[in-house]
């Protein structure tokens, strides 16, 4: 992705996001861009400094990476040590509980992609539990 300052004939300043760089082009000739604050179609880049990535901002960026991976094992740990495992019966007891048939209660189990989509185009909110951390001998 290639985020871009932008500025609008109103000197509007914003940015936007890309899939790449002849993305911007295409979609201000064809009229696509338009600004969030006044809605002007006549978009620009403006100029700006490339992000190269030091030292610092590579450690700054493990150590949210660390954060983020202590803070997705401590959400698995509460649910597996909180909730109940319903394994492949997951869709089925979600279904359950939504229509009052079983006790409300936290469950986790496997569910297929088409069990998921099914769940939550019928108003069943599910999620996804963060995977395992890796073990030690499987990390770099």
């Amino acid at each position: 992705m290639i985020r871009y300052a932008l500025v609008c004939d109103n000197d509007h300043n914003f940015e936007g996001w890309f899939g790449a760089s002849a993305d911007f082009d295409d979609q201000a000739a064809r009229g696509l861009l338009t600004c969030p604050l006044c809605a002007s179609s006549a978009v620009r880049k403006q100029i700006m400094a490339p992000a190269v990535a030091g030292t610092k901002a590579r450690g700054e960026a493990a150590g949210v990476k660390a954060m983020m991976m202590q803070a997705m094992g401590e959400v698995r740990r509460h649910v597996e040590e909180n909730f109940d495992y319903v394994g492949d019966r997951f869709a089925a007891e979600a279904r359950s509980i939504h229509a009052g048939k079983t006790e409300a209660r936290g469950i986790y189990g496997e569910a297929s992609p088409t069990e998921v989509k099914a769940l939550t185009a019928d108003g069943i909110s599910v999620a996804p539990l963060p995977p395992p951390a890796p073990k030690k001998t499987e990390v770099n």
